[in-house]
């Protein structure tokens, strides 16, 4: 198993401490789950299911493809 060296302020390693004495068997186990637990927040993919957002582009699109020149009609009548 791979291992590493962290430096953490004293507030930061107090509060693990308490947290790896309250709710794990040991320090290596509170660390492992953490770290893997952080990781895994870490690596969340946002999925943004608004329907309003495509829409909005198709109705954005569809403007622009449909737009005429107004100058094209007044050159029409002269």
């Amino acid at each position: 198993m791979p291992t590493f060296e962290l430096n953490l302020s004293d507030d930061v390693y107090a509060e693990f401490q308490q947290l790896a004495d309250e709710e794990f068997v040991s320090e290596e186990q509170a660390a492992e789950d953490l770290i893997a637990s952080g990781i895994e927040a870490y690596n969340v993919t946002v999925v943004d299911d608004d329907p309003r957002d495509e829409m909005l582009d198709g109705a954005e699109n569809n403007m622009f493809d449909t737009a005429e020149d107004p100058g094209s009609i007044e050159d029409d009548r002269l």
